[in-house]
């Protein structure tokens, strides 16, 4: 038996690996057999207490018992933190801090922060991982695959300026998508899209929540998850447009509810498997990717990511039906995903928490608020960044915060200055507590260039009192 075998069988990493292999050996030496060497060495692990005075195995099992009773006595952190980079000013130190955790575990080998950083569990929203040979859930994060989608749409957009063109619009928008936790369509009202007919028995939690899925399908999430209008602004010719101003449609959401079943069911497994590790790196408890749970939720993960991708494409396919129009251009980009991507001649695997993928020439939309611009982007590449930008502006303040900071006048205030009109949101989302997106996108001026911007004019979300997804 190898260490791999050792540590996805549960034995935590560190010391006691090394007592189990010498154990293993002598075993060997001994003369038994390696199918009964492996039939003991699973025995033990689940009933260490039963060897405790074996002449072979009593160290292993001894040591097994005593990191199972102090799990933080075995922890092995790196012999020196992984190296990162960070972008962005004035960040917050428990972000920081939340950083430099991610990069002491044993599998990490490099890290970023993006300017638009904020606390996250475990990894910090904002946060760049790569490590080696595994994956982490929580590195990840709750709503797997979250996205961007902007489309453009053939219609003037003189359009937000006229009642009844605002009517229409809004009308094709409240129609053809539902919001908040447990949105869904019922009955004949179902959404079809080919993702629907892959194979959902990869996973337990996949399997059990297919038709979960299913009806919400086509919906948006809660908390920062919004559909909106607005105006496209090009100053230059690209992407197939010419210079110029055009009416726009923009989304946010994720894999809704069974993204985060998914998040969760695997995340608690890794943290059994590695209970080893200090409460402040629990969160970023990971599987090793050729175990069976690893690939499990790999696969897991990359059927959210395709089931995220369909929810927007049903989205903007149908409001562009609803109303009769043709699609000019369509862009997006997810994150809470992880990446098998090469590094300095290097696979690794690479967690976006909150990031947008920014390789050289890459496109992607990084948001502001409901209330600022947000910009379609090209990206520069920078292995600082692992070819990374920030996800959109980053909340400056807490939900709760924000509720007690401030009031729905001056919400209506900010909205009014801007020309915004918001069908449902509520108070945590208003634009005073996120980050300037104009000082964000400068402070990461080196890794995406911008082609063109975005001012929303008409948004909605879910409604107040909604429980956050994000």
């Amino acid at each position: 038996m190898k260490a791999r075998e050792l540590i996805n069988l549960g034995v935590p990493h560190g010391p006691l690996i090394k007592t189990a292999l010498e154990c293993i050996r002598a075993a060997a030496e001994f003369g038994m057999k390696k199918a009964a060497i492996r039939k003991t060495v699973h025995d033990l692990i689940d009933r260490p207490e039963s060897y405790h005075n074996d002449a072979l195995f009593a160290p292993f099992a001894q040591a097994l018992t005593e990191a199972r009773s102090d799990p933080s006595a075995h922890f092995m952190p790196r012999e020196a933190p992984a190296p990162h980079r960070i972008w962005g000013e004035g960040l917050d130190e428990n972000a920081l801090q939340q950083l430099r955790n991610a990069c002491s575990l044993p599998v990490s080998e490099r890290a970023a922060l993006m300017p638009d950083a904020h606390v996250g569990y475990g990894l910090p929203i904002g946060g760049v991982l790569a490590v080696r040979g595994a994956v982490i859930p929580y590195a990840v994060g709750v709503d797997i695959a979250c996205r961007m989608k902007l489309t453009v749409l053939d219609i003037p957009p003189a359009t937000l300026d006229e009642d009844k063109g605002r009517q229409r619009l809004t009308k094709a928008l409240e129609t053809e998508t539902r919001f908040g936790i447990g949105a869904s369509f019922k009955g004949a009202e179902r959404r079809e899209h080919t993702v629907m007919d892959e194979d959902w028995k990869i996973s337990p939690v996949t399997r059990d929540l297919k038709d979960k899925a299913w009806s919400q399908l086509g919906t948006s999430g809660s908390g920062n998850h919004f559909v909106e209008y607005g105006v496209l602004t090009l100053e230059q010719p690209d992407l197939g447009l010419a210079a110029g101003t055009y009416l726009a449609l923009l989304s946010h959401s994720g894999s809704r509810g069974t993204g985060a079943e998914v998040c969760s069911y695997y995340s608690k497994l890794a943290m059994q498997l590695h209970a080893d590790l200090p409460k402040e790196l629990r969160h970023l408890a990971w599987l090793e990717l050729k175990s069976e749970a690893g690939q499990e939720y790999w696969r897991a993960m990359n059927l959210m990511g395709r089931y995220a991708a369909a929810n927007h494409a049903l989205i903007h396919q149908r409001i562009a039906r609803h109303l009769g129009v043709d699609v000019l251009l369509d862009v997006e980009n997810h994150h809470n995903f992880a990446w098998e991507e090469q590094h300095d001649g290097e696979r690794l695997i690479v967690h976006r928490k909150g990031a947008t993928p920014a390789g050289k020439g890459a496109l992607g939309v990084i948001p502001g608020s409901m209330a600022d611009p947000g910009f379609i982007v090209r990206g520069k590449g920078g292995e600082g960044s692992l070819d990374s930008a920030s996800h959109g502006a980053g909340r400056q303040m807490s939900r709760k915060q924000a509720m007690n900071s401030f009031t729905w006048n001056e919400l209506k205030k900010r909205l009014k200055q801007r020309n915004v009109t918001l069908l449902t949101a509520g108070l945590d989302e208003a634009p005073m507590a996120y980050k300037n997106i104009e000082a964000v996108m400068s402070q990461q001026s080196d890794l995406v260039e911008i082609i063109a911007r975005f001012d929303p004019r008409l948004v909605k979300m879910a409604p107040a009192g909604e429980r956050p997804e994000d």
